[in-house]
């Protein structure tokens, strides 16, 4: 019985412990579970498969090395997409030596039209007619294209809440920020990602 972990859902928490008993059945299972969400997000932060590929590897070599010391003190889900965002910004800052830039435009009703059509885009639907299919991951690599345009931080903040689906405590737990400053970016980046994909859709 011990050993069936992977035939029983079990609380992050338990796996944990589990983990940081030794036990790497558990391991694998946090891995198998989380490995595809990490990836996402950490393609939609560096736009690039074979970076995303590796970066997702490079966060659950982490996982391995840090569990020990995992306090718990929030949720695993958090501390890992901690570990694979502050890993893909350094990556970011490293290769692509990307510029910050405020935007302080308010975000509106337009800027959350577009995060519902970024949310479609990005979970298109592979059983669903194939020329819309085919049109809508056209429109998703704009999309994706004009994601990759924003300043690293805001790109962070709106991928974590508006593809990852994040809750605001959960994006600040994950950043180590301060509730207000994760709305705030999440806002600029939405208002910055209108304006770039009103760009885009106008030439």
């Amino acid at each position: 019985m011990e050993n069936q972990i992977d035939n029983i859902v079990i609380d992050d928490a338990v796996l944990v412990r589990k983990c940081q008993e030794g036990d790497s059945a558990a391991m694998q299972r946090l891995i198998v579970k989380y490995q595809d969400r990490v990836y996402n997000v950490i393609l939609k932060i560096c736009s690039n498969k074979d970076d995303a590929a590796e970066l997702t590897q490079e966060t659950f070599v982490k996982f391995i090395e840090k569990i020990s010391s995992f306090k718990m003190q929030s949720s695993f889900y958090t501390w890992l997409f901690r570990i694979a965002v502050n890993l893909s910004l350094n990556f970011c800052r490293r290769r692509f030596k990307v510029k910050m830039h405020s935007i302080d435009a308010p975000s509106g009703p337009e800027g959350e039209n577009a995060i519902r059509q970024l949310r479609e885009f990005f979970s298109v639907d592979q059983d669903a007619d194939p020329v819309a299919a085919a049109q809508n991951r056209e429109i998703g690599q704009i999309i994706s294209s004009a994601l990759g345009k924003l300043e690293d931080k805001q790109r962070v903040a709106v991928v974590l809440r508006d593809i990852e689906g994040m809750a605001y405590a959960e994006i600040a737990e994950s950043l180590d920020l301060e509730i207000g400053t994760v709305k705030s970016r999440i806002s600029r980046g939405r208002e910055s990602l209108r304006e770039i994909l009103k760009t885009v859709l106008k030439a």
